[in-house]
């Protein structure tokens, strides 16, 4: 099967792309238009995009990822054109022993998202991503003040969650953990939170000031019996475009939110869809 390769903007030699890596550069799937990774080309996208626009103003954009693990998010971001203008940290409750090229991280802070990362300095990041992790997380009010409290006045927050269609959100919530006691699975679920996109939003809503700029979702159906059309460039566009039009629909969402400024300051341009 030929592979389509992808218009990412990004710059061409001899490791880039891979056509049997999700986007040209992630081993995780083999399907170059991964659906489960195309999560990662969107945040590396705009991160890219905003960079460029930072480095027209002489700044270097600064960056937080939350929940880092073996770092996916650096591998998508290695290659776009504005890599080199990023000073990118981590974050998660261990640094594993292997991590993606961890020497590019300016600081990897081993801690715990629950308790807010009191190490962390308040007002320190333009952008804050935290992607696939507060839906493991038994409580959310620490965890959401402190996304809030890392960015600086201006800067945005990329918040990513699988979610349900309302009100299967509340069957996986309170039903299924009723369930597991009664059948006891072998494998512990690693989920503790269920969402609907509304009630994700109430969460954010409710524990910061944070100002939502847009909402995008990820799959509708992924795998199966259409698992080869995740190697066509056509079929990943439209995953994304109806993740736009209907994101509360899809399997997984992403939010862009903005931290107010305070009076007199600038911040960042409007994010990009």
């Amino acid at each position: 099967m030929s592979v389509e390769m992808p218009l990412l903007g990004a710059r061409q030699n001899d490791e880039f792309p891979k056509p049997d890596h999700a986007f040209g550069v992630d081993p995780a799937r083999p399907h170059f238009y991964s659906l489960r990774q195309s999560r990662y080309d969107a945040l590396a996208q705009d991160i890219s995009d905003w960079a460029g626009i930072a480095a027209r103003a002489s700044k270097t954009l600064s960056v937080l990822d939350v929940g880092a693990g073996t770092g996916v998010l650096l591998r998508h971001l290695e290659f776009r054109p504005h890599f080199a203008n990023l000073a990118i940290s981590a974050a998660d409750l261990v640094k594993r022993d292997y991590v993606f090229k961890g020497e590019i991280y300016r600081d990897f802070f081993v801690g715990d998202l629950a308790q807010g990362f009191p190490q962390i300095p308040s007002d320190s990041f333009d952008v804050v991503i935290c992607e696939q992790v507060l839906e493991h997380l038994a409580s959310l009010d620490h965890a959401i003040a402190f996304l809030e409290r890392a960015l600086k006045p201006g800067g945005r927050l990329i918040v990513g969650v699988p979610i349900f269609l309302p009100p299967l959100h509340l069957a996986r919530k309170y039903l299924v953990p009723q369930m597991d006691r009664i059948f006891a699975p072998k494998k512990s679920r690693g989920h503790l939170q269920a969402f609907s996109r509304s009630s994700f939003l109430r969460q954010m809503r409710r524990h910061s000031t944070l100002e939502l700029l847009d909402v995008r979702g990820f799959r509708i159906i992924s795998g199966g019996l259409l698992q080869p059309l995740e190697h066509y460039r056509w079929w990943w566009k439209l995953n994304r475009r109806i993740g736009e039009w209907m994101p509360a629909a899809c399997i997984e969402i992403q939010a862009i939110m903005q931290k107010p400024l305070a009076p007199a300051e600038g911040g960042m341009p409007p994010a990009t869809k």
